[in-house]
């Protein structure tokens, strides 16, 4: 009986969403990095510098150990609202649970971003975003992550 009543915990049931969530975060931290080094990347090649092939993964590596943790804060920030109104909401539209997960996780991508350009001294933190088709890139990553997070902790 103890075991079933520690199930039913609200701390139970917030350390059961915790590995999603931390993996959720590492899936769209990890596509933000990539994204915003593909796009640096390409804009100095389109200056005509040369880049070898080499670089590009020398750079997307550290981008990966040294962006992506700064930029999953981010996406924290801005998940820490957004996800728990996607899932009040998910309670009235059960069957919209998933796409509510993805939408709230791009939307909250999206506010903490432009929060953190709101107050970065330089004109953008995050450059690919400075653009529609960034911020789109880098929201679609977050939105996967969200809908991971939906898939990996949906009742069965």
């Amino acid at each position: 009986m103890s075991s079933l009543a520690t199930h039913r915990t609200p701390a139970a049931r917030w350390t059961r969403h915790l590995l999603p969530l931390c993996l959720a975060l590492l899936l769209a931290a990890a596509w933000g990095s990539v994204v915003q080094t593909r796009w640096n990347l390409q804009a100095l090649a389109g200056l005509g510098v040369d880049i070898p092939a080499a670089e590009w993964a020398r750079a997307t590596a550290q981008d990966l150990i040294g962006f992506a943790p700064v930029y999953a804060g981010i996406l924290a920030v801005g998940w820490l609202p957004a996800l728990p109104v996607a899932s009040l909401l998910a309670r009235r539209w059960p069957t919209w649970r998933s796409a509510l997960m993805a939408a709230a996780a791009g939307t909250g991508m999206v506010a903490a971003v432009r929060t953190v350009d709101a107050v970065a001294p330089m004109p953008v933190f995050i450059d690919a975003t400075r653009h529609l088709p960034g911020l789109l890139a880098m929201m679609a990553g977050a939105a996967l992550g969200g809908l991971l997070y939906a898939r990996l902790t949906a009742r069965r």
